[in-house]
């Protein structure tokens, strides 16, 4: 049986002059895809009412339902209650539950609801409303030429909150046949070596498995489809594989993060962490407090970014500094050291590079970096040189320290795929 199909419709301004970066449609896709829906045409439109009306009708004419992505806002360049309810050929209404709802989101932030928040209550006559459990604006859900029309909002926190009933929905009326996904999560190896790893396998891999990707930064997201229950045998056939071929680079499975799992092996091994940054400015502490419960393994770090920050807060000497310069193996060293000495933690990380675009030299290019990592008695370093933009390198290179202490505790190789191969 062929896989239902439904049509996308994305609108704003912001979208076609690239001012937003469109990441609604993929979180979409893959929850669709959740139930057995596939989206079968995306089509993106500015916030002008004679493009979206065309769009609206084509794509409702095409499609046996359909979801508008944006538009729901209180300004006047939300246009996708007006247009649907005139290409549905009924008036715009304010209903009594979307007001309720404005009204309660102002009380809460204490402001009174304005004309253009109390415009959100106006919906096309008949339709049916969508909980948004985050805006204030309510999605709604209405028939047009046999094709069922869900609307949602722009906001990608907003549409997340939505999604799941948007989706409910949507299985219910196309009864897609719903595929099983295991998603696992890795760092430090890319698709293309993934795939090489996998297709070594040979007939050891099960064919009714899928394998997919999300590539994200610092993580590589592994997505194992199956098309029923009766093949997870399969698909933890394929786990077991995959944890025999990637190893060290698994991180763990559905949401893991490289911060959290790091916190979680401090935890078990009661040991707490410190960290002393240069180029990458504080990223890597931010990295592990951004995670819950991060202060039980994380007491302070310290941020270097001077030399003299180095020498008066780290107690890196100035004859290290004047010798070799602060991207150097002895300084980085002698970083970590300070660091450990004056937060009393057990274990540590400390970063010196050229994030770029300047203050490269013949010996040391942008991109040069030197880490250090480990405890007072097995300290280890390494130098590499990450390419790319200064963002993408401070990335790198914060993720990369999360991951080589996360080795150590673990007892794992200490030089990982990504560096060895640059090597």
């Amino acid at each position: 049986m062929a896989t239902p199909q439904i049509a996308l419709l994305l609108t704003g301004n912001e979208l076609m002059s690239g001012d937003t970066v469109d990441s609604n449609s993929a979180r979409m896709a893959t929850q669709l895809g959740d139930v057995g829906v596939e989206i079968g045409e995306k089509c993106t439109v500015g916030d002008d009412p004679t493009r979206l009306e065309s769009a609206l009708a084509r794509l409702t004419n095409a499609f046996p339902a359909l979801i508008v992505n944006g538009g729901l806002g209180p300004t006047r360049d939300d246009l996708t209650s007006e247009v649907v309810a005139k290409l549905a050929g009924v008036a715009l209404l304010e209903h009594p539950e979307a007001l309720a709802h404005v009204n309660s989101w102002c009380a809460r932030r204490r402001i009174a609801p304005n004309p253009a928040n109390l415009k959100q209550a106006m919906v096309p006559d008949g339709c049916e409303l969508i909980d948004n459990p985050r805006g204030s604006a309510l999605g709604f859900a209405l028939e047009i030429n046999g094709c069922l029309v869900l609307t949602t909002p722009g906001v990608p926190g907003e549409l997340a909150a939505m999604l799941p009933e948007v989706v409910a929905r949507l299985g219910a009326r196309l009864g897609g046949s719903a595929r099983h996904v295991q998603r696992l999560q890795t760092f430090g190896i890319g698709e293309s070596s993934v795939e090489e790893r996998v297709r070594a396998l040979g007939p050891e891999w099960p064919e009714q498995v899928a394998l997919g990707f999300r590539a994200g930064m610092p993580q590589l997201e592994l997505k194992l489809s199956v098309a029923s229950q009766t093949l997870l045998g399969e698909q933890q056939r394929a786990v077991t594989l995959l944890e025999r071929v990637l190893g060290d680079h698994l991180l763990g499975e559905d949401d893991a993060r490289l911060a959290a799992c790091l916190q979680d092996l401090l935890l078990a091994q009661g040991k707490t962490m410190t960290t002393a940054e240069s180029c990458t400015g504080g990223l890597i502490a931010s990295m592990m407090t951004r995670e819950p419960g991060s202060s039980r393994v994380f007491g302070s770090g310290f941020v270097t970014y001077a030399n003299t920050a180095k020498r008066d807060l780290l107690g890196v000497s100035p004859e290290l500094l004047d010798r070799f310069g602060a991207v150097s193996e002895p300084v980085v060293a002698a970083m970590l050291r300070g660091a450990l000495a004056r937060s009393g933690a057990d274990i540590g990380v400390a970063v010196s590079g050229i994030a770029g675009p300047g203050g490269a030299s013949e010996d040391k290019p942008v991109g040069t970096v030197w880490l250090a990592w480990g405890t007072e008695d097995d300290l280890r370093t390494h130098r590499a040189v990450v390419s790319g933009s200064r963002s993408l390198f401070q990335n790198v290179v914060a993720a990369a320290g999360l991951d080589l202490v996360r080795r150590q505790l673990l007892d794992l190789p200490p030089l990982p795929h990504y560096f060895t191969r640059q090597a």
